[in-house]
């Protein structure tokens, strides 16, 4: 007898909590301070819906106009997150629309985000994307970087810095990914011990293949794709 898609993810979807809860408890963790986002690049909205049947409520897209046609055709009390690397030419499409933008790598790419949050008369919660693997193929400040530009960014009316993201290096061996989500957590607490006035609360690191890790060095958001959806076609990422 067939299993229905909603059936399918809602039983993925047990089993990610359990692994969740399973690797917050090992390092004594409340399971319930880490948020799951599905991310849904070139899923269906089908299987979007069986996901939301299955209980998830917060999903991820990582290009513009999939979030925005998605958004218009599902009708559903869903909290959409934007979680891919955002052009400038597309932060109108954007701004205003995702509840966090995850993925902001540059000041200018603040400054047009906050530009377009102010047209809007909106305020943007942001993650400020920072590349802790050191991989020319993934986009994100330095931590230098990211010093140098935070006062200028956290000055910005109309948009607010939530938190830090990044993406584990690309291999197979652990002690990397874990150095790497390591390092964003403590440059986390270093940074909101010097900026007071900002609530860094969010550590946005942790897809299909580390979240374990991730969870277990101090992830409070997820962006799971795979574990949920389930596998789709060879070289195709989903998180």
């Amino acid at each position: 007898m067939a299993v229905s898609p909603v059936e399918e993810i809602k039983e993925r979807y047990q089993v990610l909590l359990r692994r969740v809860e399973s690797a917050a408890t090992r390092v004594g963790r409340d399971p319930s301070s880490v948020r799951i986002v599905a991310v849904s690049k070139s899923q269906p909205n089908e299987k979007i819906m069986a996901a939301w049947e299955a209980g998830i409520r917060d999903f991820g897209e990582n290009r513009a106009q999939e979030f925005i046609k998605k958004q218009n055709d599902i009708d559903l009390d869903i909290t959409w997150h934007f979680v891919g690397h955002l052009q400038t030419n597309k932060v109108k499409m954007i701004t205003g629309k995702a509840l966090l933008i995850h993925s902001i790598d540059s000041e200018r790419l603040a400054a047009e985000v906050n530009k377009h949050a102010k047209a809007r008369g909106v305020q943007q919660d942001i993650l400020l994307q920072v590349n802790e693997s050191g991989e020319t193929s993934k986009f994100g400040f330095t931590e230098k970087e990211l010093e140098e530009a935070l006062p200028n960014i956290s000055a910005l009316n109309n948009i607010k810095v939530r938190g830090l993201m990044t993406i584990a290096p690309l291999t197979d061996d652990d002690d990397e990914k874990r150095a790497c989500f390591r390092r964003l957590a403590q440059l986390r607490h270093r940074l909101q011990e010097e900026y007071r006035d900002l609530d860094l609360n969010i550590l946005s690191m942790g897809m299909t293949d580390d979240f374990e890790i991730a969870v277990e060095e101090g992830a409070n958001l997820l962006r799971i794709g795979t574990a949920i959806f389930g596998p789709r076609f060879a070289g195709e990422e989903t998180g």
